[in-house]
């Protein structure tokens, strides 16, 4: 196992940003850089052996700059919606950025964490790098000061391990998530129509417009929402089903079954030519299936142009809007308290 350190780029203030790419004894390697706490490139082989980058990303430093679709990126300090962009704690009401029509989406479009040079550090012989942010609420409308680390792990057992951790001096919100796309017939294959997706969840969070929960815990049996079996992610798509036309897709948090906050395996997905599965588990009730449907036209890494549904995101979380829904089970954490959860990405090849 290594971690090597190597200047990224420079944003346009001259800020370098440091990368660290994490290989093990396997040839699997990933790619991390300080700009939004980003993996960047996630090298994976197939069934003959033969590796290729699996996520989706942008060419350089400059480019994560914005990173607009939050490409690979920490989300948070609470990933997803905020119906009216606002809400309550103790009595005490916090208001946001509006910046998803009337809603909040992953906190601000300028300091969420997508947008915040994080500090880098891998220890030496390790297997980890770790990233530290202090996050000041006054930026955000978030209550408080939060301090933040994001560790990125790599195993021999080709598991990719994200682990969070947070401590704040107010009481406040804590529902991070890592937003990658995948690809795992490589970024640059195009769509993921042919890819074979299992979700272990019976019920899933349908939405009204602006993709907010209405508070129901749907039941997938008979809908295309149902993906308990492998399922080809064109198969049903494109379906005139009311949730898939008003996310032009799959936009849908998934009701992870019998969540308990042990991690476990929620999710698998298979290409078939290549051979490549990527399993999922997590100590979170709820991921957010998504099938890249508003990458518009995206210039990423390799001078490859990234178009909808060329990806596809497993993004662990609790519930969007669970801190004003009653009956989702609310990302709060205590005064002093530790926010801890993580997720893990495995991959393997079909045998």
């Amino acid at each position: 196992m290594s971690v090597t350190e190597f200047e990224y780029g420079k944003l346009s203030d001259g800020t370098i940003v440091k990368g660290f790419t994490i290989k093990n004894k396997n040839g699997l390697s990933a790619t991390v850089i300080e700009r939004g706490a980003a993996l960047v490139s996630l090298m994976a082989p197939d069934k003959d052996g033969n590796f290729a980058d699996v996520v989706l990303g942008l060419k350089d430093a400059a480019a994560y700059e914005n990173n607009n679709y939050c490409l690979g990126a920490t989300v948070g300090r609470n990933a997803n919606r905020i119906a009216g962009a606002c809400f309550d704690i103790d009595g005490i009401h916090y208001e946001l950025v509006k910046n998803n029509g009337e809603n909040n989406l992953h906190t601000h479009p300028e300091y969420g964490y997508h947008r915040r040079n994080w500090e880098g550090k891998a220890e030496e012989g390790s297997d980890s790098v770790i990233f530290f942010l202090e996050d000041d609420g006054k930026l955000t409308g978030m209550p408080g000061i939060f301090n933040i680390t994001v560790t990125y792990r790599l195993t021999d057992e080709d598991e990719l391990l994200i682990a969070y951790h947070g401590v704040g001096d107010t009481k406040t919100i804590a529902n991070c998530t890592n937003h990658s796309y995948f690809n795992l017939a490589g970024h640059d294959a195009g769509s993921v129509y042919d890819h074979e997706i299992r979700i272990n969840a019976s019920r899933f969070s349908a939405d009204k417009e602006g993709a907010i929960p209405t508070g129901e815990w749907t039941p997938v049996e008979g809908t295309p929402m149902d993906l308990r079996k492998s399922t080809r992610i064109g198969e049903h798509i494109d379906d005139d089903y009311e949730q898939l036309i008003l996310t032009k897709g799959y936009d849908h948090n998934y009701c992870i079954d019998d969540a308990d906050h042990t991690v476990r395996e929620i999710a698998q997905v298979t290409e078939p030519v290549s051979g490549r599965v990527m399993t999922v588990l997590t100590d979170l009730p709820g991921v957010q299936f998504y099938t890249a449907n508003w990458l518009e036209e995206e210039r990423g890494k390799d001078g490859v142009v990234y178009h909808p549904r060329d990806a596809f995101c497993l993004e662990t979380q609790y519930f969007p809007n669970s801190i004003n829904q009653e009956g989702f089970e609310r990302p709060v954490v205590d005064a002093g308290a530790e926010y801890k959860t993580s997720t893990i990405y495995k991959f393997s090849v079909l045998k």
